[in-house]
């Protein structure tokens, strides 16, 4: 019997490992691509349309793909990180045992 649960305990563990690494590899993989992509729209504003350096950074266009996949990361990272915190079987006890008290 104690086996068993060992044996979950391990493939719940090694599932939990392989979340985190697939948001981590998740998050590289946005900055690194962001970066690029940032960088050709910015040297395209200032190349091809004389746009001053200032002006190139500022420009709100520039970070579209940056603002939605960050917030797409942002909720990866919720999902992988927080939702157990907060939606656990420890939590819902916890609210229970508080909604019981008042």
């Amino acid at each position: 019997m104690e086996t068993l649960n060992r044996e979950q305990q391990y493939i719940r563990a090694q599932k939990r490992v392989n979340e985190i690494k697939k948001f981590y590899k998740h998050l590289v993989f946005y900055m690194l691509i962001n970066l690029v992509f940032i960088g050709r729209r910015i040297y395209k504003d200032i190349v091809y349309r004389d746009e001053s350096v200032m002006d190139a950074f500022l420009d709100i266009n520039n970070y579209n793909l940056f603002f939605w996949w960050g917030v797409i990361v942002f909720l990866h990272g919720f999902n992988v990180f927080a939702k157990e915190r907060l939606f656990s079987k420890n939590w819902e006890d916890r609210k229970i045992k508080e909604y019981m008290n008042k």
